[in-house]
């Protein structure tokens, strides 16, 4: 953290690219929950809708802790 003598700009940019890699792998699983599970094995090759919510969430934080301040 911040406070803790840290900086969020690389913290946000590991963050980012931790979850866009975590929203690739999940196109080759099988959804088991959710709607997705209706689709079955048509599911394989479709990325995770949360995941890929997610993903744009924190790459938009890193880019914002990416800009300078004021």
């Amino acid at each position: 953290p911040a406070e803790a003598g840290g900086d969020l700009a690389p913290a946000a940019r590991a963050a980012a690219e931790a979850a866009e890699a975590g929203l690739r792998a999940t196109a080759p699983l099988r959804a088991r929950r959710g709607r997705a599970s209706y689709l079955g094995e048509r599911s394989v090759g479709h990325e995770d809708p949360g995941a890929a919510s997610t993903a744009l969430l924190q790459r938009a934080l890193a880019d914002a802790a990416a800009r300078p301040a004021g």
